[in-house]
């Protein structure tokens, strides 16, 4: 067993400074000056996660034997947990400063159905709300990799709705207990057969729901080659991390899934994101800057580059906002595929969740089978509670209104589309300059029903574009 652990951990030693001479590759001939991400480095030590008394029986929980192992690691100072072959059945993992969690082929973390085992406790008494099942808050070099699957068990969380889904489906979900509300036009996972609720009622237990993998505040993040999957909402989400790489990783989940973000990048500096195969039920590589006056010392979203991934299904293959207050500055998107999303490009926003946009190039994208716009920069994406409302087919919008989005200073180029309802869409606010700055070059798109769908007065130019239809 030794053996091969330090088999295991020079192959992993030697493989990280191969990712990064690699990386420099991508930081070639950029449009803007951008800072290359620092990697993660952990420390020549590996523990394997059997040591710990975890079974890989699909049965056997293995909360404790993951905490007992990150522990261990911790009084050495870090290193690699290996999660061999198995399906490790467990509550929460909390990451600390300089460890890898890796996941060999055939290991599958996957999260308990007891909702009960997703809270955390203090001194005997349990928070009021659910956390991700990994996580890592303040941490330094810190890393998931491997060829293994990491499974939210998302189906005991999320609401399902009617529409969304089959009648072979709608009857293989009320098999599990669960509750229907609306007239049968929704269904929680409240009442089921075999697990207990951890609220009074299906709405309440709807907002415990939470992500899958959560990192905040952490510099120098690695997450590669792993499969991540039906979360209970979002998969995977940096928030205020500088330094993160995600590199060959891939993320799933039924396409209807309520809330399935794929990846929310939310205000971190210093990110590459290459090489990722996304097919989700929300928003695939999104971009996320805070909300109003509270998300201000959070800073923007600044120094991002998007390469070489595939987006099957999602709202949006690639995405800002739609809450950016802090804004959003140097991010090159290049050379992705998008084939079945409902949006290609979408730039969405509102009052009270808008920022600004700065140095946003976008580039040699292919896209096919678009359910709706290849590009849309829409400013009227709000909940209820902010201001913008429809008024006889009109939209009307308070003055001196604050956080009022201002996509500016977006360059696209070299798009091709086969297949949308609408080309290019684009509407701002009245009385707001929301669209300013904007190019699209040398693109062709091949569209349903309408090229093109930009207000007049928006500073939106289009230089060399081709437009057909059947």
């Amino acid at each position: 067993m030794k053996k091969t652990l330090m088999v295991v951990v020079a192959m992993l030693t030697s493989l990280t400074a191969a990712f990064a001479n690699d990386y420099g590759k991508y930081y070639q001939n950029l449009p803007v000056k951008m800072e290359q991400p620092v990697l993660a480095t952990i420390p020549d030590y590996s523990v394997n996660l059997t040591d710990f008394g975890a079974v890989g029986d699909g049965l056997t929980l293995n909360t404790e034997a993951f905490e007992k192992a990150i522990k261990d690691l911790d009084k050495k100072g870090g290193g690699h947990l290996i999660v061999p072959q198995g399906i490790w059945l467990t509550g929460l993992i909390s990451l600390k400063d300089n460890i890898d969690l890796h996941l060999e082929k055939n290991a599958i973390i996957l999260a308990t159905p007891d909702r009960t085992q997703h809270f955390k406790t203090k001194d005997g008494v349990r928070d009021k709300k659910c956390s991700p099942l990994i996580s890592a808050s303040k941490r330094k070099n810190i890393s998931i990799t491997g060829e293994g699957i990491i499974d939210g068990n998302g189906a005991v969380w999320r609401p399902v709705k009617r529409s969304k889904v089959s009648d072979v489906e709608w009857k293989q979900y009320n098999e599990m207990g669960g509750t229907q509300t609306d007239g049968g036009k929704l269904w929680f996972p409240f009442n089921l057969k075999h697990f207990g609720n951890i609220a009074d009622t299906p709405q309440a237990q709807e907002s415990l729901r939470t992500h899958l993998i959560r990192l905040t505040d952490c510099d120098r993040v690695l997450v590669s080659g792993v499969t991540i999957q039906n979360s209970p909402k979002f998969h995977l989400i940096p928030t205020r991390c500088t330094n993160v790489v995600v590199d060959g990783v891939t993320i799933r989940c039924p396409w209807n899934a309520q809330n399935g973000d794929a990846l929310d990048i939310s205000c971190c500096k210093n990110v590459l994101i290459v090489n990722n195969t996304i097919d989700a039920g929300d928003d695939g590589i999104c971009m996320k800057g805070g909300a109003g006056k509270k998300a201000a010392p959070d800073g923007p979203c600044e120094n991002i580059l998007i390469e070489n991934n595939t987006v099957y299904h999602a709202h949006g293959g690639f995405v800002i906002g739609s809450e950016f207050s802090n804004g959003m500055k140097n991010i090159v998107v290049r050379k992705n595929r998008f084939s079945g999303t409902d949006t290609g490009l979408r730039f969405k926003s509102g009052i009270g969740r808008g920022g600004k946009t700065e140095n946003i190039y976008v580039s040699d994208i292919v896209m096919t089978d678009i359910k709706g716009e290849a590009i849309i920069f829409e400013c009227t994406y709000a909940d209820k509670k902010y201001s913008v409302k429809e008024d006889n087919g009109k939209v009307t919008v308070p003055q001196n209104a604050e956080f009022v989005p201002e996509w500016s200073d977006i360059h696209i180029s070299n798009v091709v589309c086969r297949g949308c309802e609408t080309a290019v869409s684009a509407h701002g606010l009245p009385g707001y300059s929301c669209l300013k700055g904007i190019t699209i070059d040398n693109s062709t798109f091949f569209y349903n029903k309408k090229d093109k769908d930009i207000e007049a007065g928006a500073d939106v130019k289009l230089t060399n574009c081709k437009f057909a239809t059947f």
